[in-house]
């Protein structure tokens, strides 16, 4: 019998991250043979760094060999707590920590793996608008060109006339790489395909930087206050804002906030700007923005590129331009758009994301304010500091990067049952309002397009030159395209909201940047695949259960990952099969004659489910009552493919 289970509610009620307030019932089962004469629950405030200790009391046998012991537990303040149980046995003390899957072991020591409380405001709310939906990530240079001239462009930026070539790689004749070439995409150009996106299901476009630069990914920010002219006009953002929202998407914005560019108004290096930046004058309005070390030439930069001084967020200057009732912030939510995702959150200081979001939250409560953080977001730990990003006074949201490990590992041989522990520990500790807005994705501006991660040669460390002239052989693509509709299939039934990078749903190859930043294919996409992605687009808008529905474990093991999404209406089996071989899958009783999506083929109670392949059934019931939480058995490994059989 399990001593506890930090995810069962019959050991924890309730399970997972709690509002401030909510009373904690525990119950630990023991075997009678242990001799416990007591017990403690034991609870340690990682702010603080005090242990509560909690008596438990007797609550009973169960059977003639085991006994139950009982507590409750309110927290005492917002924040991230760990807790372990204390025994006192004839064999002397005792403690049961954390093991996998939530289940507790008994231990010698308590310096082993203790279990996460994380605990939040009571009055912790996200945008209502977001979950259940789709994001569309857009690099804006590489998107579409809507053909209208712009004015105003610096004659130092390189405009390409020829859209499918492959975006500058190679050092200029000062060995530099300036990222300085455009290809002209602009926001008319996004305007013009808002209903190629609708068709797709998005609900949300994340745009990475528009703001004026002399990059073309725009992180080296020029002027905060104006849209870079390559791109268009603030009436044109202004459009584009009004014309998504006709159709029911909404625009969430790139911020840049830990540095600037050298080649600003602000800090005036390359002296582009009329006036002081900080860089020229100690008397300019900017000079208390950066952090000097001997100023002018010696300064702190961000991860050591002289073109990115970092900025002092807290400078009161810097927050008040920011955050300020006329700041940055509020500027652009007043000119249309419905929220920030902030770059490196994990680089500005906790103080400061406050601040950002009361501008935001001020300006419309209902905006989003969504973080870069590449690790489990609750327990993160940056410069020297437990972060605090979800206890609901900074951060709605995060990019969801340990999903992507998940899903990526499994294809890569991982095993169902391992990946979808990384998915269980995130559902368990973040709060329920931050995982229904979760920003889950495959691929982004910084990383390799996945479906050169699924089928291409490794890059084993090899530079532009490699990188440049290797693509996927015509057997490469096509096991990476299978593979990239199993993972698409993955990434849109997790709890959250998948994004696409653009291209992705088209096929578009590439290493690391530039080449995972090519312009988008238009007349050339992979019809097959983007046809899948608007079927998934389609399931996932019939299906309630996949807005906030719970997470039910059923049948990963080995080459196969099986959950339910369910909520109080439906039911959704959503079974994955990462094998080079094809499988039967035994569903619930209950799934017998549901509603199949995708081409899923299910025989009576049989899901048959070739290599690289999903399924997805549902039903117009909550299956919990129906169906156990534990994984199906292992799957024999002496079966032949064609008969091995998943079941409860």
């Amino acid at each position: 019998m399990t001593l506890f289970n930090s995810r069962d509610t019959e050991y924890r009620s309730p399970v997972g991250a709690v509002a401030f307030g909510t009373n904690i019932h525990f119950r630990i089962i023991l075997p009678r043979d242990l001799g416990c004469s007591g017990t403690v629950l034991l609870v340690k405030d990682d702010r603080y760094g005090d242990t509560i200790v909690n008596g438990m009391y007797w609550a009973g046998m169960i059977g003639d060999d085991h006994e139950v012991w009982e507590c409750d537990l309110t927290s005492d303040h917002v924040g991230l707590y760990w807790y372990h149980f204390g025994l006192d046995t004839r064999y002397g003390r005792r403690f049961i920590m954390k093991g996998y899957g939530g289940e507790g072991y008994l231990a010698l020591s308590d310096c082993e793996p203790r279990f996460q409380l994380t605990c939040y405001e009571k009055d912790f709310e996200t945008p209502s608008w977001l979950p259940g939906g789709i994001m569309y990530q857009i690099f804006p240079d590489r998107f579409c060109f809507s053909g209208k001239a712009k004015k105003g462009i610096y004659a130092d930026k390189k405009l390409h006339d020829d859209w499918d070539q492959i975006p500058d790689w190679r050092p200029n004749e000062f060995g530099m790489i300036t990222n300085s070439d455009f290809f002209k995409g602009d926001l008319k150009g996004i305007t013009m395909k808002l209903p190629y996106l609708k068709e797709l299901g998005v609900t949300c476009i994340y745009l990475n930087p528009i703001f004026e630069a002399y990059s073309n990914h725009r992180y080296d920010t020029g002027d905060y206050e104006k849209i870079d002219p390559v791109l268009g006009t603030e009436k044109d953002f202004k459009e584009l804002c009004r014309e998504a929202k006709k159709l029911g998407m909404r625009i969430i914005n790139d911020g840049v906030f830990s540095h600037t560019g050298s080649d600003s108004k602000y800090f005036n290096r390359e002296h582009r700007y009329e006036g002081n930046g900080a860089y020229n004058s100690k008397e300019s309005p900017y000079y208390t923005w950066y952090k000097f070390i001997e100023w002018p030439n010696i300064y702190n930069s961000w991860w050591g590129f002289d073109t990115l001084p970092e900025v002092e967020e807290l400078s009161h200057s810097f927050n008040e331009y920011i955050n300020g009732e006329n700041g940055i912030i509020r500027k652009w939510i007043r000119c249309g758009n419905s929220g920030w995702r902030l770059d490196v959150a994990d680089e500005l200081p906790d103080e400061f994301i406050e601040y950002i979001r009361e501008a935001v939250k001020a300006e419309d409560p209902d905006a989003l304010l969504l973080g870069e953080v590449w690790e489990d977001a609750s327990n993160k730990e940056s410069y020297g500091s437990r972060r605090r990003f979800l206890y609901g006074k900074e951060l709605d949201s995060v990019m969801n990067y340990p999903f992507r490990d998940a899903i990526l590992g499994f294809l890569d041989c991982g095993d169902g049952r391992d990946m979808l522990e990384i998915v269980l520990c995130v559902l368990e500790n973040y709060p329920r309002p931050v995982i229904r807005s979760l920003m889950n994705l495959l691929g982004t501006h910084d990383t390799e397009r996945v479906i050169t991660l699924l089928a291409g040669e490794r890059q084993h460390g090899r530079g532009r030159e490699w990188q440049a002239v290797t693509k996927l052989s015509p057997e490469q693509r096509a096991f990476g395209l299978r593979r990239m509709r199993l993972a698409s299939g993955i990434l849109y039934t997790l709890p959250g909201v998948p994004c696409i990078y653009y291209g992705d749903e088209a096929g578009v190859e590439g290493y690391k940047d530039p080449f995972n930043r090519r312009t988008f294919p238009w007349g050339n996409e992979d019809k097959e695949l983007l046809e899948w992605y608007k079927e998934l687009g389609r399931m996932r808008h019939d299906c309630t259960c996949l807005v906030d529905g719970d997470l039910i474990n059923f049948g990963s093991t080995g080459r196969t990952m099986g959950y339910i999404r369910q909520d109080e209406k439906e039911s959704l089996l959503c079974v994955f099969n990462a094998a080079d071989y094809p499988i039967t899958f035994r569903v619930p009783d209950a799934f017998i004659g549901g509603k199949t999506y995708m081409n899923t083929v299910l025989e009576g109670a049989d899901l048959l489910l070739e290599a690289n392949s999903c399924a997805f059934v549902k039903i117009d019931t909550p299956a919990k009552p129906i169906i156990s939480e534990e994984p199906a058995s292992e799957v024999d490994p002496d079966s032949e493919p064609s008969d091995i059989l998943v079941s409860d």
